[in-house]
């Protein structure tokens, strides 16, 4: 199998598949995939890809998981399907206990879904039905950040912050009020990163107060940001500032960990990491069932879904919510994850790792910024560094990186939000299992990308 270079001739696209709506015709197809194991992804052609960004940031374990996939057997035959409102399953309770120990005090209750998007709307209707049984039929406002991303569903999308995709939705969505995100590299004039994080929280302030308090029910940010941010981590004042200003309104924080919860910050909760500033509700998704089936987890404090229960139950429900076989798969996943010490891991090859990016960005001219958490990282894409100014948008250059990367033997992963009007990045977050070896086999193959990405720009007079 070859490990080195990609260079097959690319295929066309196929009518048949997915990529038929996302791909022209004619256009060339993405490698198709055969198998998978541990870090690496295999295509047909025997071509490997050192899975960069753990597909979308979801393969925590890797590929190919032993434990999981004797879970996954077992539970199919045992029984795959069984709706919740009629049966209760060992698989479902087994999960739902795991998720609240590691998440601790505060969030008792898991209700389990199918993906990041039904838990933002999940969590957000969760709250709406609170305030209507606590007496509070005038607040429903959700307030997000710009930019900011919760999920592609219109109720996850309305709270989101990507002006494109309103432009194009914005007919079909109740608009909400956002408030600016906590940029740490591209800053306003006379900020710095900590009085810029001071100055977005009190814009959260006034923006409850200019709703009027009585009508806010919620307000929605990643603690560690995703592809709306590319790996934002506000400077510490903020999060304390949010929790203060939410707490005094009566509005409840809801925190989105699809990306960053499930250990890959190196705690269970990216939360975990400003104690003081603990969130009333947390959303997660990816990380708690790895990629290997679909799942989406919206936890909360007991006494808030007591409440509901005893006014007549959560008006809320899928075909497919807290099904046995991906609670099974789950429990197996988190089972993992503790056993493991990936959270351990995440942390120690995240230092790693963010040395050999910062090492980079020293020698890159085209590497602006490195940040992140634990194995949450990214790498924002400038043409100059002493400008910032960044790469003309029409080069799309997120998805030429990504191109480039696959002739490389690594697979990453880029989603442009807002047109790249706050920056073009590129995550790196390979799954919590990745050793040594393969973080600096991932650093010398990224150096090597950017490098011929810099010459092609330098020779078309970008740079």
């Amino acid at each position: 199998m070859n490990e080195a270079a990609v260079t097959a001739a690319p295929a066309i696209r196929s009518d048949a598949g997915i990529q038929s709506f996302f791909l022209p015709p004619g256009a060339a197809a993405k490698p198709r995939i055969a198998r998978a194991e541990g870090v690496w992804l295999e295509d047909t052609d025997g071509n490997r890809y050192l899975d960069v960004s753990s597909g979308p940031v979801a393969s925590n374990l890797g590929h190919g998981n032993p434990r999981v996939l004797a879970a996954l057997e077992r539970q199919a035959r045992a029984a795959a399907f069984a709706f919740p409102m009629q049966f209760e399953s060992a698989a479902n309770i087994e999960l739902g206990e795991r998720l609240a120990r590691l998440a601790g005090p505060g969030f008792e209750r898991a209700f389990l879904v199918s993906g990041g998007s039904e838990a933002t709307e999940t969590a957000i209707k969760f709250c709406r039905q609170h305030a209507v049984v606590r007496g509070e039929p005038r607040r429903w406002k959700v307030i997000g950040r710009e930019p900011g991303y919760h999920g592609n569903t219109l109720g996850a999308l309305a709270v989101s912050g990507d002006a494109h995709a309103h432009e194009v939705f914005g007919p079909l969505l109740r608009a909400v009020d956002r408030v600016p995100a906590p940029f740490t590299y591209r800053l306003p004039p006379n900020h710095t990163a900590e009085s810029y994080a001071r100055a977005c929280a009190t814009a959260l302030d006034e923006a409850i107060r200019r709703e009027g308090p009585e009508t806010v029910l919620a307000f929605i940010m990643e603690p560690v940001g995703g592809l709306a941010t590319g790996a934002l981590v506000a400077a510490d004042p903020y999060y304390a500032m949010v929790r203060e200003i939410c707490t005094r309104h009566g509005v409840l924080l809801i925190y989105d960990e699809v990306m960053s919860g499930a250990g890959r910050t190196g705690t269970f909760l990216a939360a975990d990491h400003w104690p003081g500033a603990r969130p009333d509700i947390v959303i997660l998704a990816k990380g708690v069932t790895a990629g290997y089936t679909p799942m989406g987890v919206m936890m909360a404090p007991a006494a808030m879904a007591d409440d509901l229960a005893r006014a007549g139950g959560f008006m809320q429900g899928f075909t497919y919510f807290a099904n046995p076989l991906s609670c099974a798969i789950g429990a197996a996943v988190l089972a993992e994850l503790e056993e493991r010490d990936l959270m351990g891991n995440a942390r120690r090859m995240g230092a790693r790792l963010r040395g050999r990016l910062d090492a980079l960005a020293r020698t890159s001219p085209i590497v602006g910024d490195v940040r992140g958490l634990g194995l949450l990282l990214a790498i924002e894409l400038v043409a100059d560094k002493g400008t910032k100014a960044m790469i003309p948008l029409e080069r799309m250059a997120p998805y030429r990186l990504q191109a480039l990367g696959l002739r490389h033997g690594l697979a990453l992963y880029c989603r442009r939000t807002n047109r790249g009007t706050y920056g073009d990045w590129v995550m790196v977050s390979p799954p919590l299992i990745v050793t040594a070896d393969e973080i600096d086999l991932i650093a010398d193959r990224l150096a090597a990308v950017l490098d011929e990405y810099a010459a092609e720009l330098r020779a078309d007079g970008v740079l």
